[in-house]
Protein backbone atom coordinates (compact mmCIF):
# COMPACT_ATOMS: atom_id res chain seq x y z
CA UNK A 1 0.00 0.00 0.00
CA UNK A 2 2.81 2.40 0.86
CA UNK A 3 4.54 1.51 -2.42
CA UNK A 4 1.34 2.29 -4.33
CA UNK A 5 1.17 5.66 -2.59
CA UNK A 6 4.78 6.40 -3.56
CA UNK A 7 4.05 5.40 -7.16
CA UNK A 8 1.09 7.78 -7.32
CA UNK A 9 3.10 10.54 -5.64
CA UNK A 10 6.02 10.00 -8.01
CA UNK A 11 3.74 9.99 -11.04
CA UNK A 12 1.97 13.17 -9.90
CA UNK A 13 5.28 14.88 -9.19
CA UNK A 14 6.60 13.93 -12.64
CA UNK A 15 3.43 15.32 -14.23
CA UNK A 16 3.71 18.54 -12.23
CA UNK A 17 7.37 19.00 -13.22
CA UNK A 18 6.58 18.27 -16.89
CA UNK A 19 3.97 21.06 -16.85
CA UNK A 20 6.19 23.76 -15.30
CA UNK A 21 7.61 26.59 -17.34
CA UNK A 22 11.13 25.43 -16.60
CA UNK A 23 10.51 22.07 -18.23
CA UNK A 24 8.94 23.58 -21.37
CA UNK A 25 11.18 26.62 -21.85
CA UNK A 26 13.12 27.08 -25.07
CA UNK A 27 15.54 29.77 -26.18
CA UNK A 28 12.75 31.23 -28.32
CA UNK A 29 10.69 31.90 -25.20
CA UNK A 30 13.54 33.85 -23.62
CA UNK A 31 14.05 35.88 -26.80
CA UNK A 32 10.40 36.97 -26.78
CA UNK A 33 10.45 37.58 -23.02
CA UNK A 34 13.44 39.87 -23.58
CA UNK A 35 11.50 41.83 -26.20
CA UNK A 36 8.60 42.18 -23.77
CA UNK A 37 10.91 43.55 -21.09
CA UNK A 38 12.46 45.92 -23.66
CA UNK A 39 9.02 47.30 -24.61
CA UNK A 40 8.16 47.88 -20.95
CA UNK A 41 11.55 49.55 -20.35
CA UNK A 42 11.15 51.92 -23.32
CA UNK A 43 7.61 52.81 -22.28
CA UNK A 44 8.60 53.62 -18.68
CA UNK A 45 12.12 55.02 -19.07
CA UNK A 46 11.68 57.09 -22.24
CA UNK A 47 7.87 57.40 -22.25
CA UNK A 48 7.70 56.20 -25.86
CA UNK A 49 3.98 55.56 -26.35
CA UNK A 50 3.65 54.04 -22.86
CA UNK A 51 -0.08 53.48 -23.31
CA UNK A 52 0.83 51.07 -26.11
CA UNK A 53 4.26 49.69 -25.30
CA UNK A 54 3.55 48.74 -21.69
CA UNK A 55 0.38 46.70 -22.43
CA UNK A 56 2.03 45.10 -25.49
CA UNK A 57 5.24 44.39 -23.57
CA UNK A 58 3.38 42.81 -20.66
CA UNK A 59 1.27 40.87 -23.14
CA UNK A 60 4.50 39.47 -24.57
CA UNK A 61 5.43 38.23 -21.11
CA UNK A 62 2.00 36.63 -20.68
CA UNK A 63 2.10 35.02 -24.12
CA UNK A 64 5.57 33.59 -23.69
CA UNK A 65 5.38 31.92 -20.30
CA UNK A 66 6.32 28.35 -21.32
CA UNK A 67 3.71 25.66 -20.79
CA UNK A 68 2.98 22.15 -22.04
CA UNK A 69 0.85 22.77 -25.11
CA UNK A 70 -0.18 19.10 -25.24
CA UNK A 71 -1.61 19.12 -21.70
CA UNK A 72 -4.87 20.76 -22.78
CA UNK A 73 -4.70 23.42 -20.07
CA UNK A 74 -6.54 25.98 -22.23
CA UNK A 75 -4.36 28.90 -21.20
CA UNK A 76 -2.63 29.76 -24.49
CA UNK A 77 -3.92 32.53 -26.72
CA UNK A 78 -4.18 30.13 -29.66
CA UNK A 79 -6.10 27.46 -27.71
CA UNK A 80 -9.80 27.48 -28.54
CA UNK A 81 -11.93 28.34 -25.52
CA UNK A 82 -9.16 29.86 -23.40
CA UNK A 83 -9.77 33.27 -21.83
CA UNK A 84 -6.95 34.84 -23.84
CA UNK A 85 -8.29 33.31 -27.04
CA UNK A 86 -11.74 34.79 -26.36
CA UNK A 87 -10.26 38.25 -25.73
CA UNK A 88 -8.07 37.86 -28.82
CA UNK A 89 -11.18 37.53 -31.00
CA UNK A 90 -11.53 41.30 -30.74
CA UNK A 91 -8.28 41.49 -32.70
CA UNK A 92 -8.88 38.52 -35.01
CA UNK A 93 -12.41 39.60 -35.92
CA UNK A 94 -11.54 43.30 -36.16
CA UNK A 95 -13.81 44.48 -33.30
CA UNK A 96 -11.28 46.60 -31.42
CA UNK A 97 -9.98 48.91 -34.22
CA UNK A 98 -13.34 50.61 -34.99
CA UNK A 99 -13.84 51.26 -31.26
CA UNK A 100 -10.36 52.80 -31.11
CA UNK A 101 -11.29 54.99 -34.09
CA UNK A 102 -14.46 56.08 -32.29
CA UNK A 103 -12.31 57.34 -29.42
CA UNK A 104 -9.80 58.97 -31.77
CA UNK A 105 -12.61 60.84 -33.51
CA UNK A 106 -13.98 62.02 -30.18
CA UNK A 107 -10.63 63.46 -29.12
CA UNK A 108 -9.46 64.92 -32.44
CA UNK A 109 -9.83 68.53 -33.47
CA UNK A 110 -9.99 68.80 -37.27
CA UNK A 111 -9.87 72.61 -37.21
CA UNK A 112 -6.32 72.81 -38.61
CA UNK A 113 -7.38 70.72 -41.61
CA UNK A 114 -10.67 72.54 -42.14
CA UNK A 115 -8.95 75.94 -42.07
CA UNK A 116 -6.33 74.88 -44.62
CA UNK A 117 -7.83 72.08 -46.76
CA UNK A 118 -4.78 71.77 -49.01
CA UNK A 119 -2.96 70.12 -46.10
CA UNK A 120 -5.01 67.00 -46.78
CA UNK A 121 -2.81 66.46 -49.84
CA UNK A 122 0.18 65.92 -47.54
CA UNK A 123 -1.72 63.19 -45.70
CA UNK A 124 -2.56 61.64 -49.05
CA UNK A 125 1.04 61.82 -50.29
CA UNK A 126 2.33 60.07 -47.17
CA UNK A 127 0.22 57.03 -48.04
CA UNK A 128 2.66 56.40 -50.90
CA UNK A 129 4.70 54.48 -48.34
CA UNK A 130 1.88 51.96 -48.02
CA UNK A 131 1.73 51.20 -51.73
CA UNK A 132 5.51 51.29 -52.11
CA UNK A 133 5.90 48.66 -49.40
CA UNK A 134 3.08 46.66 -50.99
CA UNK A 135 5.05 46.47 -54.23
CA UNK A 136 8.24 45.53 -52.39
CA UNK A 137 6.47 42.81 -50.39
CA UNK A 138 5.23 41.32 -53.67
CA UNK A 139 8.82 41.33 -54.92
CA UNK A 140 9.86 39.37 -51.81
CA UNK A 141 7.37 36.66 -52.65
CA UNK A 142 4.43 37.47 -50.40
CA UNK A 143 0.94 36.81 -51.71
CA UNK A 144 -0.97 39.96 -52.81
CA UNK A 145 -3.30 39.91 -49.79
CA UNK A 146 -0.34 39.45 -47.42
CA UNK A 147 1.59 42.25 -49.14
CA UNK A 148 -1.37 44.61 -48.71
CA UNK A 149 -1.58 43.86 -44.99
CA UNK A 150 2.17 44.41 -44.59
CA UNK A 151 2.17 47.67 -46.56
CA UNK A 152 -0.38 49.33 -44.27
CA UNK A 153 2.30 49.45 -41.54
CA UNK A 154 3.60 52.53 -43.36
CA UNK A 155 0.54 54.47 -42.29
CA UNK A 156 1.82 54.29 -38.67
CA UNK A 157 -1.70 53.43 -37.61
CA UNK A 158 -1.89 50.38 -35.37
CA UNK A 159 -5.70 49.94 -35.35
CA UNK A 160 -5.85 50.21 -39.15
CA UNK A 161 -3.02 47.71 -39.52
CA UNK A 162 -4.82 45.27 -37.22
CA UNK A 163 -8.15 45.75 -39.00
CA UNK A 164 -6.68 45.13 -42.45
CA UNK A 165 -4.48 42.23 -41.37
CA UNK A 166 -7.45 40.53 -39.68
CA UNK A 167 -9.27 40.61 -43.01
CA UNK A 168 -6.44 39.88 -45.46
CA UNK A 169 -3.72 37.94 -43.60
CA UNK A 170 -4.81 36.63 -40.18
CA UNK A 171 -1.77 34.36 -40.04
CA UNK A 172 0.51 37.43 -40.09
CA UNK A 173 -1.57 39.47 -37.65
CA UNK A 174 0.80 39.25 -34.68
CA UNK A 175 3.89 40.34 -36.58
CA UNK A 176 2.06 43.14 -38.42
CA UNK A 177 0.41 44.50 -35.26
CA UNK A 178 3.60 44.52 -33.19
CA UNK A 179 5.54 46.05 -36.09
CA UNK A 180 2.98 48.84 -36.59
CA UNK A 181 2.86 49.77 -32.91
CA UNK A 182 6.64 49.54 -32.60
CA UNK A 183 7.20 52.07 -35.35
CA UNK A 184 4.50 54.34 -33.93
CA UNK A 185 6.48 54.39 -30.69
CA UNK A 186 9.76 54.99 -32.54
CA UNK A 187 8.54 58.12 -34.35
CA UNK A 188 10.92 60.37 -32.33
CA UNK A 189 13.89 58.27 -33.52
CA UNK A 190 12.94 57.47 -37.11
CA UNK A 191 11.53 60.70 -38.51
CA UNK A 192 13.91 63.56 -37.49
CA UNK A 193 16.95 62.31 -39.49
CA UNK A 194 14.90 62.23 -42.71
CA UNK A 195 13.39 65.63 -41.94
CA UNK A 196 16.84 67.17 -41.63
CA UNK A 197 18.29 65.30 -44.60
CA UNK A 198 15.52 66.24 -47.06
CA UNK A 199 15.13 69.94 -46.18
CA UNK A 200 17.38 72.97 -46.61
CA UNK A 201 18.17 75.50 -43.91
CA UNK A 202 16.01 78.06 -45.75
CA UNK A 203 13.03 75.71 -45.97
CA UNK A 204 13.16 74.91 -42.26
CA UNK A 205 12.67 78.62 -41.47
CA UNK A 206 9.49 79.06 -43.53
CA UNK A 207 6.79 80.72 -41.46
CA UNK A 208 3.24 79.73 -42.26
CA UNK A 209 0.39 82.18 -41.81
CA UNK A 210 -1.84 81.53 -38.79
CA UNK A 211 -4.83 79.28 -39.51
CA UNK A 212 -8.17 81.02 -39.75
CA UNK A 213 -10.86 80.64 -37.14
CA UNK A 214 -13.17 77.73 -37.90
CA UNK A 215 -16.88 78.12 -37.14
CA UNK A 216 -18.97 75.65 -35.15
CA UNK A 217 -21.08 74.96 -38.24
CA UNK A 218 -18.00 73.93 -40.21
CA UNK A 219 -16.89 71.61 -37.42
CA UNK A 220 -20.30 69.91 -37.35
CA UNK A 221 -20.55 69.58 -41.12
CA UNK A 222 -17.03 68.20 -41.54
CA UNK A 223 -17.62 64.68 -40.13
CA UNK A 224 -20.89 64.35 -42.05
CA UNK A 225 -19.42 65.46 -45.38
CA UNK A 226 -16.21 63.55 -44.69
CA UNK A 227 -18.13 60.33 -44.08
CA UNK A 228 -20.18 60.66 -47.25
CA UNK A 229 -17.23 61.56 -49.48
CA UNK A 230 -14.81 58.91 -48.25
CA UNK A 231 -17.19 55.98 -47.86
CA UNK A 232 -18.88 56.53 -51.22
CA UNK A 233 -15.41 56.16 -52.75
CA UNK A 234 -14.26 53.25 -50.55
CA UNK A 235 -17.25 51.58 -48.84
CA UNK A 236 -14.90 48.89 -47.52
CA UNK A 237 -13.40 51.49 -45.17
CA UNK A 238 -16.77 52.11 -43.53
CA UNK A 239 -16.07 50.37 -40.17
CA UNK A 240 -13.09 52.63 -39.50
CA UNK A 241 -14.18 55.84 -41.23
CA UNK A 242 -17.74 55.58 -39.94
CA UNK A 243 -16.63 55.32 -36.32
CA UNK A 244 -13.95 58.01 -36.74
CA UNK A 245 -16.38 60.60 -38.08
CA UNK A 246 -19.14 59.54 -35.67
CA UNK A 247 -16.80 60.09 -32.73
CA UNK A 248 -15.88 63.52 -34.10
CA UNK A 249 -19.54 64.47 -34.50
CA UNK A 250 -20.14 63.53 -30.85
CA UNK A 251 -17.33 65.91 -29.91
CA UNK A 252 -18.27 68.83 -32.14
CA UNK A 253 -22.07 68.75 -31.88
CA UNK A 254 -21.89 70.30 -28.42
CA UNK A 255 -24.95 68.37 -27.20
CA UNK A 256 -23.46 64.90 -26.70
CA UNK A 257 -20.63 65.80 -24.35
CA UNK A 258 -21.19 62.77 -22.11
CA UNK A 259 -21.02 60.37 -25.04
CA UNK A 260 -17.88 62.07 -26.39
CA UNK A 261 -16.20 61.92 -22.99
CA UNK A 262 -17.03 58.23 -22.68
CA UNK A 263 -15.70 57.49 -26.17
CA UNK A 264 -12.42 59.35 -25.68
CA UNK A 265 -12.00 58.29 -22.05
CA UNK A 266 -13.17 55.03 -20.46
CA UNK A 267 -14.08 53.27 -23.72
CA UNK A 268 -10.84 53.86 -25.61
CA UNK A 269 -8.82 53.12 -22.44
CA UNK A 270 -10.50 49.73 -21.93
CA UNK A 271 -10.16 48.76 -25.60
CA UNK A 272 -6.52 49.91 -25.67
CA UNK A 273 -5.74 47.67 -22.69
CA UNK A 274 -7.43 44.63 -24.24
CA UNK A 275 -5.91 45.25 -27.66
CA UNK A 276 -2.40 45.87 -26.33
CA UNK A 277 -2.29 42.83 -24.05
CA UNK A 278 -3.76 40.42 -26.60
CA UNK A 279 -1.57 41.69 -29.43
CA UNK A 280 1.45 41.24 -27.17
CA UNK A 281 0.32 37.77 -26.11
CA UNK A 282 -0.11 36.78 -29.77
CA UNK A 283 3.69 36.85 -30.12
CA UNK A 284 3.83 33.34 -28.67
CA UNK A 285 7.30 32.08 -29.54
CA UNK A 286 6.13 28.92 -31.30
CA UNK A 287 3.94 31.00 -33.64
CA UNK A 288 5.83 34.27 -33.91
CA UNK A 289 9.56 33.70 -34.24
CA UNK A 290 10.26 33.06 -37.90
CA UNK A 291 12.14 34.47 -40.87
CA UNK A 292 8.82 35.76 -42.16
CA UNK A 293 8.30 37.88 -39.03
CA UNK A 294 11.77 39.41 -39.36
CA UNK A 295 11.04 40.23 -43.00
CA UNK A 296 7.74 41.86 -42.03
CA UNK A 297 9.56 44.07 -39.52
CA UNK A 298 12.04 45.08 -42.22
CA UNK A 299 9.32 45.86 -44.77
CA UNK A 300 7.39 47.77 -42.09
CA UNK A 301 10.39 49.96 -41.37
CA UNK A 302 10.86 50.62 -45.10
CA UNK A 303 7.17 51.45 -45.45
CA UNK A 304 7.24 53.93 -42.56
CA UNK A 305 10.43 55.62 -43.74
CA UNK A 306 9.06 55.88 -47.29
CA UNK A 307 5.82 57.43 -46.02
CA UNK A 308 7.80 60.02 -44.03
CA UNK A 309 9.96 60.93 -47.02
CA UNK A 310 6.99 61.05 -49.40
CA UNK A 311 5.21 63.60 -47.19
CA UNK A 312 8.28 65.84 -46.93
CA UNK A 313 9.14 65.66 -50.64
CA UNK A 314 5.55 66.37 -51.62
CA UNK A 315 5.57 69.61 -49.62
CA UNK A 316 8.81 70.66 -51.35
CA UNK A 317 7.19 69.96 -54.73
CA UNK A 318 3.94 71.67 -53.76
CA UNK A 319 5.83 74.80 -52.70
CA UNK A 320 6.93 75.29 -56.30
CA UNK A 321 3.35 76.37 -57.04
CA UNK A 322 2.78 78.44 -53.90
CA UNK A 323 3.85 82.01 -53.28
CA UNK A 324 4.58 84.23 -50.28
CA UNK A 325 3.04 83.29 -46.98
CA UNK A 326 1.07 80.49 -48.65
CA UNK A 327 4.20 78.33 -48.71
CA UNK A 328 4.28 75.32 -46.42
CA UNK A 329 7.18 74.45 -44.14
CA UNK A 330 8.30 70.99 -45.35
CA UNK A 331 9.08 70.02 -41.75
CA UNK A 332 5.36 69.29 -41.36
CA UNK A 333 5.49 66.77 -44.22
CA UNK A 334 6.43 64.00 -41.81
CA UNK A 335 3.08 64.52 -40.05
CA UNK A 336 1.26 63.04 -43.04
CA UNK A 337 1.52 59.64 -41.37
CA UNK A 338 -1.22 58.65 -38.95
CA UNK A 339 0.75 58.72 -35.67
CA UNK A 340 -1.41 61.36 -33.95
CA UNK A 341 -0.22 63.57 -32.33
CA UNK A 342 3.38 62.34 -32.07
CA UNK A 343 4.36 63.13 -35.67
CA UNK A 344 2.95 66.66 -35.32
CA UNK A 345 4.94 67.12 -32.11
CA UNK A 346 8.10 66.03 -33.90
CA UNK A 347 7.41 68.61 -36.64
CA UNK A 348 7.16 71.28 -33.98
CA UNK A 349 10.19 70.05 -32.04
CA UNK A 350 12.50 69.97 -35.08
CA UNK A 351 11.20 73.34 -36.27
CA UNK A 352 12.03 74.94 -32.93
CA UNK A 353 15.60 73.66 -33.21
CA UNK A 354 16.17 76.08 -36.10
CA UNK A 355 13.88 78.93 -34.99
CA UNK A 356 12.73 78.92 -31.39
CA UNK A 357 9.82 81.22 -32.21
CA UNK A 358 8.41 79.24 -35.16
CA UNK A 359 5.74 76.97 -33.70
CA UNK A 360 4.57 74.41 -36.26
CA UNK A 361 2.32 72.24 -34.09
CA UNK A 362 -0.96 73.92 -35.09
CA UNK A 363 -0.04 73.54 -38.77
CA UNK A 364 1.30 70.00 -38.47
CA UNK A 365 -1.96 68.78 -36.94
CA UNK A 366 -3.62 69.36 -40.33
CA UNK A 367 -1.69 66.71 -42.26
CA UNK A 368 -1.54 64.54 -39.14
CA UNK A 369 -5.32 64.15 -38.88
CA UNK A 370 -5.46 63.90 -42.67
CA UNK A 371 -3.10 60.95 -42.30
CA UNK A 372 -5.62 59.23 -40.02
CA UNK A 373 -8.28 59.57 -42.69
CA UNK A 374 -5.80 58.71 -45.45
CA UNK A 375 -4.63 55.46 -43.83
CA UNK A 376 -8.23 54.34 -43.34
CA UNK A 377 -9.02 55.16 -46.98
CA UNK A 378 -5.87 53.31 -48.12
CA UNK A 379 -6.95 50.30 -46.05
CA UNK A 380 -10.36 50.44 -47.68
CA UNK A 381 -8.79 50.57 -51.15
CA UNK A 382 -6.57 47.57 -50.42
CA UNK A 383 -9.47 45.66 -48.88
CA UNK A 384 -11.64 46.41 -51.89
CA UNK A 385 -8.98 45.22 -54.32
CA UNK A 386 -7.62 42.23 -52.43
CA UNK A 387 -10.42 40.71 -50.34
Amino acid sequence: MFEAFLDVLSSSLDMFISNTGFANATWQHFVMLSFGLLFIFLGIKYEWEPLLLIPIGFGMLIGNIPFNEEAGLQIGIYEEGSVLNILYQGVRQGWYPPLIFLGIGAMTDFSALISNPKLILIGAAAQFGIFGAYALALAFGFEPHQAGAIGIIGGADGPTAIFLASKLAPNLLGAIAVSAYSYMALVPLIQPPFMRMLTTSKERLIRMKPPRQVSHTEKVLFPIIGLLLTTFIVPSGLPLLGMLFFGNLLKESGVTRRLAETARGPLIDVVTILLGVTVGASTQASQFLSTQSVLIFGLGAFSFMLATCAGILFVKFFNLFLKGDNKINPLIGNAGVSAVPDSARISNHVGLEYDDTNYLLMHAMGPNVAGVIGSAVAAGILLGFLS
